[in-house]
């Protein structure tokens, strides 16, 4: 079967309709040479000439008319059917899950979402990363669907589907810096420490649990600088004047000769990611991939280890 010339019969058709190179071009945008071209094809693919061209003016010869005439109703009942089936294949196929997450997605997630895609081949899952500083801002303006994220979350339209065991507060320091010697500190030692912020525009109740101003008795913390990232972070303070209040999961994974990470003892309540998604768009596949976290090997003695790899970690200061 030869192959069919669908461009250079849309080209015709337009042509016929406007009789003019130009403004068939512009409502092809191509240039006029592309539509002489065209035309040209279509003419030696048929074996005879169906438009008249003059400097004046353009018309279609008697062939090119009564061709025009039996091809438009075809063409247009077969591009029809094709925006139909492609109408149709949108509404059948589940819309992609955009799922953020927050500084890095540990085993916890991925060997889950491992499974989720092998279950749901048919949903497509990309991953995107959230701000350090805007936890939620991606899943209240839409450009995810749901996130992993660390709480609390207060927000009006978003809900928690899924809550990760806590994990133990660790601050991460230079081997230079005062509290490097320590094996554990109380929150109040943090008055004495610049402590490193997240820039952005993150609730203040949310930014007062992971970089608090004040220590739990009240005493006012330094926070000179503000990062976007987790590993600016904990760039800073590897340099030993600055230090980072983060999670013993971070530690683990984060291993470094240039920094120590010190238990962190005294907050009212110690770090917890969940899986939040926006109130009145949960989706049925959604609501799995909570089911599966669920699915998760219950938390032992200590609910941290739940993020440990399955190699045993590298030593943390505890």
């Amino acid at each position: 079967m030869p192959d069919l010339p669908v461009r250079e019969l849309e080209c015709l058709l337009i042509l016929a309709e406007e009789l003019h190179f130009g403004r068939t071009a512009e409502r092809l945008r191509v240039s006029q040479s592309r539509v002489s071209q065209l035309v040209a094809a279509l003419e030696r693919s048929i074996g005879t000439q169906l438009v008249h061209r003059t400097s004046r003016r353009v018309a279609l010869t008697d062939f090119g008319a009564e061709f025009v005439e039996r091809v438009r109703p075809v063409y247009t009942e077969l591009t029809d059917l094709v925006g139909g089936a492609r109408r149709e294949a949108r509404r059948e196929q589940p819309a992609p899950i955009r799922l953020g997450f927050q500084g890095i997605a540990y085993e916890t997630v991925t060997w889950t979402l491992n499974r989720f895609t092998r279950e749901n081949p048919d949903v497509s899952l990309s991953l995107h990363e959230i701000p350090l500083g805007d936890p939620f801002g991606a899943l209240l303006d839409g450009r995810v669907d749901a996130a992993v994220a660390l709480l609390p979350v207060r927000e009006p339209g978003l809900s928690v589907g899924f809550v990760f065991p806590h994990a133990p507060r660790m601050l991460a320091v230079g081997h230079s810096h005062p509290l490097a010697g320590a094996e554990r500190i109380d929150a109040e030692a943090l008055a004495t420490v610049d402590l490193v912020s997240a820039a952005g525009p993150a609730p203040e109740y949310w930014r007062d649990v992971h970089f608090p101003r004040f220590t739990p008795l009240g005493a006012p913390i330094t926070a000179t600088t503000r990062v976007a990232t987790l590993q600016e972070g904990m760039t800073l303070a590897a340099t030993g004047r600055y230090a980072l209040l983060t999670c013993r999961p971070v530690a683990e994974r984060n291993q470094r000769a240039d920094l120590r990470y010190v238990r962190v003892t005294g907050f009212d309540e110690e770090s917890r990611m969940a899986l939040i998604w926006r109130s009145g768009h949960r989706r049925a596949e959604l609501t799995n991939l909570a089911a599966l976290l669920r699915e998760l090997p219950g938390a032992p003695a200590e609910p941290a280890d739940l993020f440990a790899p399955a190699s045993s970690p590298l030593p943390v200061v505890s």
